[in-house]
This record gives C-alpha cells, sequence and structure tokens, in this order.
C-alpha cells in the first residue's frame, strides 16, 4: 500500500511557494497544579495568538500513543520520516552536526563526559556541564592519548560536556547498548552487543573506555565519560527527493545540524542567537524552498525544572515572529519536536501542540490562542507528527489531486 511519501513524490508540483517550519524543541509542558496553565498558556506570547486566531490548530503526536520520542524520532517524524522505520542513533546524528564525513566503515558514538566518585558511581551525568572551552581541552587530550590497534579512532568534541567518536574499520555493527544509566548514584554500564554482528564493537569500546577512565582519572569534573546512540549511519531518501522542495536548516545546536543533514537540508550558518537565526532566514529567503527553524531553549529550561524561564523562552521565541511574517511565507508552522513539561523535567509523551498559518489556503477554527488547551479543540485535530508535511504541502498548493 503506497505510504505519504509515495504519494507526496507522485502528487508534488513546484508553484515557488515557501514553507516555514519553526520548532520550539520541547514546546509542550504541564500545567504545575490541576487548575494551572502551562508554560506555553502562560506566556505572552501577541504574535503566536494573532497566528492562531487566523490559521489552524493542532496537536501532534511524535511516534505513537504514549511512547515517549528522542529528539532524533521527534524531528524526523515532523520532517515526515516514520521514526519506527528511521531508527537512528544519536551518535551518527552528532557526527553529522560537527561536519564528520561518515562512511560506511563507521560507527557513531555520543559521549557526555561524566563525574564519578572514589566507588566509580555517578555523581552528576554532565560533568557539571563544563564549558565548552574546557570540554574542548579535555577531548584534546582524550584524541591524543587512545590508540586501539586495528582501527581508527576519532574523538571530536561537540559542544560543553558532549563528544564524538568515530570507530573506522571493516565489518564493525553499530548495535551496542548505551552505557549511561540515566541516573546518578550508581556506575556506568559495561557496553553490551545486542547482536552477534557488533560484539566487537562492544568489546573495541570496553577498551576505548578503559584508556579513557587511565587518562581523565585527575580531571576535577569530566573524570570519565558514558556512551549513547552507538549507530551506523544508514540510508534514507532525502528531503528533496520526497516533497520537490529546496531545503534549507537553520539551526544552532549540533545535533539538529546533523538531523538537517542526514536528510541532506542545506545547513546554513545559523550564528549562535536567534536573532542571528532570523537574521540568516533573512539572507537566505530567495534561495530556498523550506526552512527549517530550530530553538533549542524551550527544551532545555524544561528538562532543568524551570517553569518560569521556559515561559520567558517562549516569549523570546514569540517576539522574533514577526521577522518571519514579514517575509510572507505561504505556510507557517510553529509546533515542537515532543513535549519537555518543567513539572517533569524530561521528555514526555504528551501531544505537541501545533500551528498552521496560510494566507491562501488556512481554514481558520475557532481558537484565539495558541496553548494546548486551545490547540485540543483546533481544526487540524491530533494527528501523527509523520503527517505534518502532508499538510504543509497541501496548504503551500504543493500537491496535485490524487486520483481522477
Amino acid at each position: 500500500m503506497p505510504d505519504l511519501q509515495d504519494l507526496t513524490r507522485k502528487l508534488n508540483t513546484n508553484n515557488g511557494s515557501k514553507i516555514v517550519l519553526l520548532v520550539a524543541d520541547g514546546l509542550g509542558g504541564l500545567p504545575l497544579t490541576p487548575d494551572g496553565l502551562t508554560e506555553l498558556e502562560t506566556a505572552k506570547t501577541p504574535n503566536l495568538d494573532a497566528l492562531a486566531k487566523r490559521g489552524t490548530l493542532g496537536s501532534s503526536t511524535p511516534v505513537l500513543p504514549g511512547i515517549t520520542p528522542g529528539s532524533g524520532p521527534g524531528h524526523l517524524g515532523l520532517f515526515g520520516y516514520d521514526p519506527l522505520e528511521y531508527q537512528i542513533g544519536r551518535g551518527v546524528l552528532e557526527a553529522l552536526g560537527i561536519d564528520f564525513e561518515l562512511g560506511p566503515n563507521d560507527v557513531a558514538i555520543r559521549g557526555n563526559f561524566c563525574t564519578i566518585d572514589g566507588n566509580g558511581l555517578i555523581t552528576d551525568r554532565r560533568a557539571g556541564r563544563i564549558a565548552t572551552e574546557e570540554g574542548e581541552r579535555i577531548v584534546a587530550k582524550l584524541a591524543k592519548a587512545i590508540k586501539i590497534p586495528g582501527i581508527e579512532v576519532f574523538v571530536r568534541h561537540v559542544k560543553e560536556y558532549r563528544l564524538v567518536i568515530v570507530l573506522r574499520a571493516e565489518g564493525l555493527g553499530g548495535d551496542v547498548e548505551d552505557t549511561d544509566p540515566q541516573k546518578t548514584g550508581v556506575a556506568p554500564f559495561e557496553p553490551v552487543a545486542r547482536s552477534a554482528g557488533s560484539q566487537r564493537t562492544a568489546e573495541l569500546l570496553k577498551e576505548f573506555i578503559r584508556q579513557a577512565r587511565e587518562v581523565l582519572k585527575d580531571e576535577p569534573k569530566a573524570n570519565l565519560l558514558t556512551l549513547r546512540g552507538i549507530d551506523k549511519k544508514p540510508p534514507i531518501p532525502t528531503f528533496e527527493e520526497m516533497y520537490g522542495l529546496k531545503p534549507g536548516a537553520i539551526a544552532v545546536y549540533p545535533m539538529y545540524r546533523g538531523l538537517a543533514r542526514l536528510v541532506s537540508m542545506n545547513v546554513l550558518d545559523a550564528g549562535q542567537t536567534l536573532s542571528d537565526q532570523m537574521s540568516r532566514l533573512e539572507q537566505a529567503w530567495k534561495d530556498f524552498d523550506f526552512f527549517f527553524v530550530h530553538f533549542k531553549y524551550t527544551d532545555s529550561t524544561g528538562e532543568d525544572g524551570n517553569f518560569a524561564e521556559k515561559v520567558r523562552r517562549i516569549e523570546e521565541l514569540d517576539a522574533a515572529i514577526p521577522r518571519i511574517t514579514a517575509l510572507k511565507p505561504d505556510v507557517l508552522i510553529v509546533t515542537g519536536d515532543h513535549s519537555t513539561p518543567s513539572k517533569m523535567k524530561s521528555h514526555s509523551w504528551h501531544p505537541v501542540p501545533v500551528l498552521l498559518a496560510a494566507e491562501e489556503r488556512c481554514r481558520p477554527d475557532l481558537c484565539d490562542n495558541f496553548g494546548e488547551r486551545e490547540c485540543l479543540r483546533g481544526g487540524l485535530g491530533q494527528f501523527p507528527a509523520k503527517y505534518l508535511m502532508g499538510f504543509a504541502l497541501a496548504h503551500a498548493g504543493r500537491l496535485d489531486k490524487f486520483g481522477a
């Protein structure tokens, strides 16, 4: 049975229209009390509310009901890729995000520096969120010291406490369990292969950790590391061949640049601030049909449990909306890749608010502002995130009629 991707390939037409997908990472939230408001509902968002009044609202399910997604599956769904079909390790995304060209013999791993005590138990999973400069110094020390006979080892810094490790040799599998226990007070796990073809990779990673433990033993904070998202780069259709859109990605954090690069978007220099991102959008407006713009801080503030700061970040995002609407996109979608309620300090399974504004083809609903409760009664309904691109293309006039 044809899927949506097959249909969009057959039906898409180039009418010169432009689409902006603005992703406020972890946008969805929860009220702190049963009768309270979520972060999005609390925030003063006059620009988003004005769009909501003339647009259409809804709620998306990133993967399946009740399933809490990581950022990778969350974004792939938004891009129209079924996250259950394309399961991609975070190591691949981090490597691509720092412009590391992964080959067929490469296994990529996301590393997190952590702090362990004298008993080898984790006391801080992120090594006190060490500064980027400190992370660069420690990564350089690791890269120089670690040698494993028979393979090439690449160690690259990403940001703050995060790094990428790439093992290169023929015959390596990427099916290895994470070593991060996701909590403190316990020791990191050993690398364990989930299949026979990845047993050698697991053994190589054990040796990497053994050497790293010795190299890092005198560091006050980053005295060990955990490994996550161990994987090889899979074959995946490009965004442009699926939708007939020339895509540009404007993201600051490496992982989200990696997600864009995975589907062959053109990853643009985005600077460091939201204002920088808006300037880049304005500069590149004539060059692309589709823009993916990523805003991280609605997620990180949610993970920190900082309700007030997440509200402030949403208001910061709202203040940037006029710079987008001034460009007159045919379709502007504002949503998140998942929910990150400050109350939970983590990603969650809750449906994600969606706002779609399209001047020519939008059917306005009865919603007056952009918030979770309004989205639950919006005209888009509640739908799997992988169908969002279908809404975007249709509202942009880029899909021909199906059938006679």
